[in-house]
């Protein structure tokens, strides 16, 4: 019998499913005085990772404190979870070294898919104002690729009630 670790395990299909079906993760970076510094962050899913595995990309403000801290170390752990109740927690989190992307067009691409995927309504192209409120940030922002160094997930629904 497996135990209840490899029981809650989601597998690379229920993982990647879960990633895209969630809006928010908390992006913890290592602060210069040693203190954990944690931001949510919205994310897009690409299939670049190893073997076609998910991997989460982002973009944040070039002069934001994460940079500073990823420039300085490029780890940062992940976290994307749900639910209210035990039997229905699930999550993902990640281990990752982050790169950071500053050329305009590879952040421009990433906050163009960023809002694609965050603009209510969305079902083809982006919206001009929305395309030109894009463009006009990229100039300040800088783009982050999180490639997975180790993961652990958990799926309480797993359990079938039982704890």
């Amino acid at each position: 019998m497996a135990n209840r670790r490899d029981q809650i395990r989601m597998t690379d299909e229920e993982a990647r499913a879960f990633l895209v079906e969630q809006k928010t993760m908390i992006c913890a970076t290592n602060g210069k005085d040693g203190w954990p510094h944690l931001m949510p962050l919205w994310y897009v899913v690409r299939d670049s990772g190893p073997g076609g595995a998910p991997e989460l990309w982002a973009w944040t403000f070039r002069k934001s404190q994460k940079v500073k801290n990823l420039e300085r170390d490029p780890r940062a752990t992940l976290q994307v979870e749900t639910g209210e109740e035990y039997q229905e927690l699930r999550g993902i989190m990640l281990e990752t070294e982050v790169v950071l992307h500053p050329g305009e067009e590879e952040t421009l691409a990433v906050g163009m898919e960023v809002f694609a995927r965050y603009t209510p309504g969305f079902d083809g192209a982006l919206p001009e104002e929305v395309e030109a409120g894009v463009r006009t940030q990229a100039a300040k922002r800088i783009g982050m690729q999180f490639v997975e160094r180790k993961r652990v997930s958990w799926d309480h629904r797993k359990l079938g009630g039982t704890y």
